[in-house]
C-alpha cells in the first residue's frame, strides 16, 4: 500500500507542475489553435493510458483463463475501469480540440468513430460484469469478452493512419524541447497515478472478494 501511496503522490506532484508548464508555455504560431494545443498535454497522456490500461485487461484475461486464479480477473477489472475513464476523458479533450481546429465537436472522423466504438467495447464490458452475479461465471464472461474487446485498441490508434483522416498521427506530431518534455512530465504523471490506482483498487477488491468468499485461486 505504502508504494502505491507513493505512487500516486509523485504521479500527483508531476501532474500538477505539468498543468503549471502546460498553461505557462507560449502560444504555437497557428492561430487556429493557438492556446488550444495545450490540451494536447491532457489529451495524448489520457488516450496512452487508456491503451496501456486495456492492455493490461487482455494480458491478465488471458492469464485468467489459463490460470482460472481469480487476483488476475480482478486485475483486467481494475485496469478496464482506469482506462475508461481515461479513453472518456480522450473523447470529451478530443472534441473540445476539434471544437477549435474544425469547427465542430464531432466529424465521424475514422479516429474518433473508432475509439467510440472502443468507447462502447469497454462500457459493455463494465456492463457485462454488472449483470451477472455469479463470479465464477462473471470472471470466464468477461476474460472472454475483454480479450475480443481488445482489437478496438489498435483499430483505433492505426485508423489515422489505415484511413483518410483529419487527426495527426504520431509521426505528424512535431514539439519543441520544452514542449516534449512537458508531454513526457504528463505521460510520466499519468501512468504512475495508474499504476498506483491498479495496485490500491485491486487489493481492495480481492480482500472483499476473500471475505465474500469469491476468491478461491
Amino acid at each position: 500500500m505504502r508504494s502505491a501511496l507513493f505512487l500516486f503522490l509523485l504521479g500527483f506532484v508531476l501532474l500538477v507542475y505539468g498543468v503549471f508548464s502546460a498553461f505557462y508555455l507560449p502560444p504555437v504560431a497557428a492561430k487556429t489553435i493557438a492556446d488550444n494545443y495545450r490540451i494536447i498535454f491532457f489529451h495524448v497522456p489520457a488516450a496512452v493510458s487508456s491503451f496501456v490500461a486495456f492492455t493490461v485487461t487482455f494480458a491478465t484475461s488471458i492469464v485468467f483463463l489459463r490460470s482460472e486464479k481469480y487476483k488476475y480477473d480482478i486485475l483486467a477489472e481494475s485496469s478496464a475501469q482506469f482506462g475508461f475513464a481515461m479513453i472518456t476523458a480522450a473523447l470529451i479533450s478530443g472534441s473540445v480540440w476539434a471544437k477549435v481546429a474544425w469547427g465542430s465537436y464531432w466529424h465521424w472522423d475514422p479516429r474518433e468513430t473508432f475509439v467510440l466504438i472502443l468507447w462502447f467495447a469497454y462500457a459493455g464490458y463494465l456492463a457485462l460484469r454488472t449483470s451477472i452475479e455469479d463470479y465464477a461465471v462473471k470472471a470466464k464472461y468477461s476474460a472472454i469478452y475483454g480479450i475480443i474487446a481488445f482489437i478496438t485498441v489498435p483499430l483505433s490508434y492505426l485508423s489515422s493512419k489505415i484511413f483518410l483522416s483529419l487527426h495527426p498521427t504520431t509521426g505528424e506530431l512535431s514539439f519543441d524541447l520544452p514542449r516534449l518534455a512537458t508531454l513526457l512530465i504528463m505521460l510520466t504523471a499519468f501512468m504512475l497515478i495508474y499504476v498506483a490506482f491498479l495496485i490500491l483498487d485491486s487489493k481492495i477488491r480481492i480482500v472483499e472478494a476473500k471475505i465474500g468468499g469469491d476468491l478461491d485461486g
